[in-house]
């Protein structure tokens, strides 16, 4: 089924200035520091991003005028190639709180800095991370380790998805807390994605 493509009409000044090619790259975009606000911003560099939704989960709420209903949905979105994004929705509707957590993952996507750390393997290919990094979310602790190539994702279902559309594909994971809690899970090891890029090897300014 063809859907209608609807032209873009950038609103923000950083969409603006994409818009009108003063970027090149996703890189030069998240290395600018700005926030980005559009979604469109990432689907114009990464067209091949993958969608996945971790969760959806009922939540109701009482106002003056009775129970209401609403669908909380966790989605990453990442390319299997170092970028990945994690974000929710909230809405009345399963597909539109879908929606709304894919273009929160967008407009949070990171690019995860990838490497081979382990002592074991000495590669120097990009199969896993380039050291030990953590993340934390709610009482979820998750600390990433690499591992030499064939290791796989030593991990839970939830983090394996989240590395997996990272482009990890090798790593050791140690977690703490509630990490049957899917949304703090998933963002603990979201955020330990992040942390690789707090890292400066040498050569690097």
């Amino acid at each position: 089924m063809a859907y209608e493509k609807v032209e873009w009409v950038p609103l923000t000044g950083l969409g603006k200035k994409v818009a009108a090619g003063e970027f090149s790259s996703i890189d030069q975009v998240l290395e600018s520091g700005r926030p980005i606000k559009e979604p469109e911003i990432v689907d114009l560099f990464l067209p091949d991003l993958e969608d996945e939704v971790l969760d959806i989960t009922m939540v109701q709420r009482m106002t003056d005028s009775g129970r209401r209903v609403k669908f909380r949905a966790v989605v990453v979105v990442g390319n299997r190639n170092g970028y990945i994004g994690f974000g929710q929705g909230k809405d009345s509707q399963v597909g539109d709180a879908i929606k709304k957590a894919i273009v929160d993952a967008k407009i949070n996507l990171i690019k995860v800095r990838r490497g081979c750390g382990s002592w074991e393997c000495g590669c120097n290919t990009a199969h896993s991370i380039p050291m030990v990094v953590e993340g934390a979310a709610g009482s979820v602790r998750v600390t990433l380790k690499p591992a030499p190539q064939g290791i796989g994702l030593v991990t839970g279902e939830i983090s394996k998805k989240v590395l997996e559309l990272a482009g990890i594909r090798d790593v050791w994971t140690f977690a703490r807390g509630q990490t049957r809690t899917t949304i703090n899970f998933a963002k603990a090891t979201f955020n330990a994605l992040r942390a690789t890029n707090m890292i400066r090897t040498g050569g690097e300014g």
